[in-house]
């Protein structure tokens, strides 16, 4: 029999089997991550661009907000700068920059590497659960989180990579469909250089059939239907981002947000013109013409580093057509301006209701 109290409320000590995805880059405010626990749900701090002294800033500011359990999302380790080919790349970003007003172009990029920091400040600050994305813990690290009771949640787009998580020692394993919004935690983009493809709908059964350890579904899940779906294929609770994004706690831009509410199930793609790494988003005038002229991306995380001025100048400017929107599939059916509250009362209700009419 399904039921909203699931192993995944006991694992984290959460009243309900809701997860905020821990998205980077901003949208996931103190204010946001503290109103999703408060309300019952799993609130997630996307770390993973944040430098170490502000990550432990943001953590200390959750803790006296709240007394309830949150994660931190930090990356499973750092990717290599590689800036062999920015003179041709640039020359497809400088007229972005021109029609921004940017002026000013470094002469030399570096991407900062805080994957360890970031750990480390988890540990100092006992963060009660950690999440990565694009693999798991190295051993050693799983090890010391685990010495002192952290709980480990690690992303999988394939089966394989669920088992791989599973023997690395994780409490969890999220699902992530391919209709997920932004970077997905695909572990190895040489097996799949846009990121493994599986439909959430055929992702989630077949790795609650080949782990052991709770499996919360995330990609395109949105209200109660989807919570209710993921429960009746095994999944034990689900990971929302998108709807999250609209939020009134969000730290998304408001071009951003309105951008989300104008936008249907067929406005996203999978693109690595922003930051190197396949990732699903609103197309836009960047992407289109990055695109269109035929030349690879650096990889991530150089390309990321490499337009940040691009996408910081179209946030000050409100220009959506510049900036990265990250965003999922099930764009539809969400309402902008809801609290994080009323986002997961209004989750819970559908869910409810559903049960009841069975």
């Amino acid at each position: 029999m399904l039921t909203l109290k699931t192993e995944i409320c006991k694992l984290f000590n959460i009243q309900y089997p809701v997860i905020q995805a821990g998205m980077a880059g901003g949208p996931t405010t103190v204010e946001l991550v503290t109103a999703v626990s408060e309300a019952g749900g799993l609130g997630t701090l996307g770390a993973a661009y944040l430098a170490p002294e502000d990550l432990r800033k943001a953590i200390r500011q959750i803790k006296e907000r709240t007394s309830q359990p949150f994660a931190v999302n930090i990356f499973s380790e750092s990717s290599e700068d590689d800036y062999s080919r920015l003179a041709e790349v640039q020359q497809v970003l400088n007229p972005f920059r021109k029609e921004l007003g940017i002026e000013e172009i470094p002469a030399a990029y570096n991407s900062p590497n805080w994957s360890r920091q970031q750990f480390e400040v988890c540990l100092e600050l006992q963060v009660p659960i950690i999440s990565t994305a694009f693999g798991c813990l190295p051993t050693e690290q799983a090890i010391m989180a685990k010495e002192q009771g952290i709980k480990l949640i690690a992303m999988a787009t394939t089966v394989r990579e669920a088992i791989q998580a599973e023997k690395a020692g994780v409490d969890a394993i999220v699902a992530q469909g391919s209709e997920a919004g932004g970077h997905r935690g695909t572990f190895s983009l040489e097996e799949h250089p846009m990121g493994a493809l599986v439909g959430t709908m055929s992702l989630v059964p077949q790795i609650t059939d080949a782990v052991k350890v709770p499996v919360i579904a995330a990609g395109g899940i949105a209200d109660g239907r989807g919570l209710i779906a993921s429960l009746a294929l095994g999944a034990k609770g689900v990971q929302i981002g998108t709807r999250f994004l609209l939020a009134t706690e969000s730290g998304a831009h408001n071009a951003y947000k309105q951008a989300i509410a104008e936008s249907t199930e067929e406005s996203t793609v999978i693109t690595k013109s922003f930051s190197g790494r396949p990732a699903r988003g609103l197309r836009n005038r960047f992407i289109t013409e990055f695109e269109k002229v035929g030349i690879a991306p650096l990889p991530f995380p150089s390309q990321n580093t490499a337009t940040k001025d691009i996408r910081a100048a179209a946030a000050k400017q409100g220009n959506s057509e510049f900036m990265s929107l990250w965003a999922g599939q099930s764009t539809r059916m969400l309402e902008n301006g809801q609290s994080a509250k009323e986002i997961i009362d209004s989750i819970i209700e559908s869910a409810e209701a559903l049960f009841k009419s069975e």
